[in-house]
């Protein structure tokens, strides 16, 4: 993966920067952006392998019951 982020990505990082009101500099916004692509390329990558639905199932939810003596 090289070292230059695509503009797109250099974008997003300035507009998100932007939104939150976070001060990055040129070198700062260019290593958030070059972060943010290797974790976008890792997560393509797990995308990527065959797993079935049997392989991590969800759980299901359950919520806690009611202690006793509650008006609830």
């Amino acid at each position: 993966m090289p070292d230059s982020p695509p503009a797109a990505t250099l974008d997003y990082v300035r507009a998100s920067a932007r939104f939150l009101n976070l001060p990055l500099d040129d070198d700062r916004l260019a290593r958030v952006a070059v972060h943010l692509e290797r974790t976008r390329h890792m997560v393509a990558a797990l995308e990527a392998l065959p797993l079935d639905v049997d392989v991590e199932p969800a759980e299901v939810f359950k919520p806690a019951p009611f202690p006793p003596g509650s008006d609830s």
